[in-house]
Formats: C-alpha cells, structure tokens, sequence
C-alpha cells in the first residue's frame, strides 16, 4: 500500500516579534475552516466557482435578535431600519424585513429596490444629500419619512408640499460635536452653532411640513458608546424645546448607525473581538440619555437605529484559491489568490480575519497576501502567518457581509456569485456570477467603429 506523499517545507530561521507575553503565552493557534454551517468550502466552490461570496442567514439573524434585544430591553419604544446602502442584496434585506426591520436609504435606486421589496412607503426612511425633484415627489406620494439634509432641500419640499397639497413627514438630520473627532460635519445642521434651530423653526412656522423626527450619524465604525450617549441626549434636548416652544412632540430620534463590527481595524493594537463594543455597550448608553432626558411617558419617542455594518459584516465569507506562491525581493513569501480589492473593498480599512479551508501542518510562515489585477495597491493582507499554501487550496476571508458587495467594481476579473445559507443549511444562488454578456447588454457600439482591419 503506497502512503501519501508529504509536502516539502524548506527549512527556515526566523525572527519573531512577539510583543509582550500573557498568561498563554506567545503561540497562536490556527483552525482551518473546512465548512460553514455545514456546507462544505470545497463543495461550495466547486459548484458555484471561485471566489464566491458566502452569507450565513442563521449568522444575520442571530446578530439582529441580539441587537434588537439588547435596546427593547432597555428602551420601551425601538426599531430598527436595514441600511440598504450596507448590503442591498435582495435576500439580505428581506430576511432584515422578515425579522421586522424598516427601511433605510440614501438614494432613489435604494428607495425604489425598498417599494420593490414590499417595504410601505411610510416605513421608508429617506436619507442623503442628493435627492432629486422626482425621488421626493414618490416619497412624498408614499408618505415615507424624507430626513433632510440642508436648507436647498428644505426649500424645495416645501415647494412640492404647496403643489401637491400634501404635508410631507419629515425629520432634520442633525451634525455635533460628541467628543469624537474629525467630527462628521458634512451632512445636515450644526447642532453648537444654531443650524439645526434654523431649520427647524423655517419647518414648524411654515406649516407646509410636519416635523415627525430629529436624526444624527454621528460617525462611521465607532469605538465610543459614551459619544452616542452625547449625542442621544442633544437631540433629546432639541425634542423637548421644540415641546416647549411649539407643542410638538417628536414622534421619534433615529440615532443613525455607525457600530463597529468585529473586524480589526489596521493599525490596531487589539483586535476587533477585543477593541469594538457590544450592543449591549451602546444600547445602555443610547437608551440611558433618552430615557434620563426629561420626557414624560406620552411624550416618550420612537427609538430608531440604522444599524448596518455591526449587523451584517459577520454574516458575510468570501471564499477563494490560491494561484501561486513566489518570493519577494527581500525574502518574503507572496500567495496570490483569485479575487482581489476590486471585490474585496475593505481589504483596505480592516486586517480580515483568513483561514486555510483544509487541514495543513504545524508550520507557519509570515506572507503578503495578494490579489490576481495587474495593479500594485491589490494587496488583501500587507502581513499575516500562516501555513504553507499551494496552487489549489482554499481560503476563506470572515466578515465582509458589509460595503463588499455594494462598494466592489468590475475591474479585469468578473463579479463573482453570492450564495445564501439558509437556516437549515441549504445553499441558494442570490447573484449570479457575472458574464461577459451580462457586462456587455448595455453597452451601444456606433456602426462606424464595428469593422476593422490588422
């Protein structure tokens, strides 16, 4: 009986760095991740292709019912609105939807995948900057909750409001200093130096509009409850003046999104499991200011959290091959694998998390790991330890459920396929791998520039 020949590993001294020492010591161990809720990564890629984009359902619904718990146990009056800009595969918001979450979204695309979905209307919220005529008539129309965003904005809704004769539900979007900085200034009214009283006093003395919501985002990937707690009890100061002055009360303060997921960040000391807050984290502080604020039990507001990123991201593999393996100039070793940043967008914000998909050795070995465009900056991990790979294995990259696969661009290589897994561990294609045909069907070529001759 003939034994399976050993792969060779070349003999090697290294320096190690290993920093400070803690009670297990300085060894890291590595598992293989050879299948994700029990589908097998070899089976997955042999039948949808390689790479592919993974999302686990079971994963999504999880995070969401720890995060929804996490505030309804805390906060009497909470709901949450998917991100659509975050994921907005179809799949990926109807399962949001089915566990009970609105709408939320930043463009007249998102708006109109949202009706499509069977999202209501006024379970819409309508955010972002650019938002045209046409886009706020139908939200208008729809009775959704359009989130303004400058005065430009405001005088064009009220514009409408006075044509169609109908009162728009709209909310001011609301910009602070929370204590984090570079404060997210941008978008919406200065909270310090009077804008956001501006704009709403120009909505409550028109009577053209009804000022259903006050809303602030106040970052993105943040580390700090404390300034969501800052920024909660501002706008909870804002919805009570306006109950003084005017008599209104706010229906609801949507306190955005912007929670770090588990992802480390690069340059980061601790790793993301360690450095990010839990919902629970920024649940107490969020929920603690609003309901410490001074509001009686009536006038008490609808609590709303655009949550994207925290509730996706783990949700979200992307599962690959090794090309080659080479050294670099100075002796590195260098694996280039079949997808590059071009699909894999935040390779260039977080050190993803990266196993082998099959068994391998004790040995290790630090790598670059790069991507297969011919460009230099297609680099998916600057560093990272690892075993040996050789031409064929697999790789599996863990959380980016979030931005990958609204952000990545068709650049050299086709789009790859996403498969969902469902609850009860069934695969289901919900994108499918991008053609040549499918890139081309919008393209016009003019009649003079068909023929040609080498």
């Amino acid at each position: 009986m003939s034994s399976k020949k050993l792969q060779y590993e070349r003999p090697v001294i290294q320096k190690l760095n290993v920093g400070l020492m803690n009670k297990f010591g300085t060894r890291t161990e590595y598992t293989p991740l050879t299948h994700i809720d029990g589908n097998s990564v070899r089976d997955l890629l042999g039948k949808f292709g390689s790479p592919l984009f993974v999302i686990s359902e079971r994963t999504l619904r999880r995070t969401f019912r720890e995060a929804n718990r996490a505030f309804k146990t805390r906060y009497p009056k909470v709901q949450f609105a998917w991100s659509y800009k975050t994921n907005y595969m179809n799949a990926v918001c109807n399962a949001f939807h089915q566990e009970g979450s609105w709408a939320e979204v930043v463009s007249g695309f998102e708006y109109e995948k949202a009706l499509n979905n069977g999202v209501p209307g006024n379970k819409i919220i309508f955010n972002g900057p650019d938002k045209t005529e046409a886009e706020l008539k139908a939200a208008i129309a729809n009775n959704s909750m359009i989130h303004i965003d400058h005065l430009d904005e405001l005088y064009l809704i009220k514009e409408l409001a006075m044509e169609s004769n109908k009162k728009p539900r709209v909310a001011i979007r609301v910009n602070m200093d929370t204590g984090v900085y570079p404060m997210w200034d941008r978008f919406g009214f200065n909270y310090e130096n009077g804008q956001a009283w501006d704009a709403i006093n120009k909505i409550m003395l028109n009577d053209k509009m009804e000022l259903v919501g006050l809303h602030a985002h106040i970052g993105t990937f943040m580390l700090t409850p404390s300034a969501y707690g800052m920024a909660a009890s501002k706008l909870s100061h804002l919805a009570l003046e306006i109950k003084k002055k005017y008599k209104k009360s706010v229906q609801y303060i949507d306190m955005g999104g912007g929670f770090a997921s588990k992802n480390t960040l690069k340059g980061s000391y601790l790793q993301g499991i360690d450095a990010s807050p839990t919902f629970d984290q920024f649940a107490e502080s969020i929920c603690t200011s609003i309901l410490n604020a001074g509001f009686t039990d009536t006038d008490l507001p609808l609590l709303i959290l655009e949550t994207g990123r925290a509730l996706i991201d783990e949700a979200g593999y992307l599962l690959g091959t090794v090309v080659s393996n080479k050294r670099l100039s100075d002796g590195r070793r260098a694996t280039i694998l079949d997808f590059g940043v071009n699909i894999l967008f935040t390779s260039f914000w977080y050190d993803h998390k990266i196993s082998p998909a099959q068994e391998f050795s004790q040995y290790t070995e630090d790598a670059v790991l790069y991507g297969p465009l011919c460009m230099n900056i297609d680099v998916i991990r600057e560093n990272i330890t690892l075993p040996p790979l050789k031409r064929d294995d697999h790789v599996v990259v863990h959380s980016v459920g979030a931005y990958n696969m609204t952000q990545w661009m068709q650049f050299i290589a086709l789009r790859p396929a996403i498969v969902m897994i469902d609850k009860d561990g069934n695969s289901h294609i919900i994108r499918k791998r991008e053609t040549l045909d499918s890139i081309e069907k919008d393209e016009v070529l003019p009649k003079y520039l068909k023929d040609f001759k080498l």
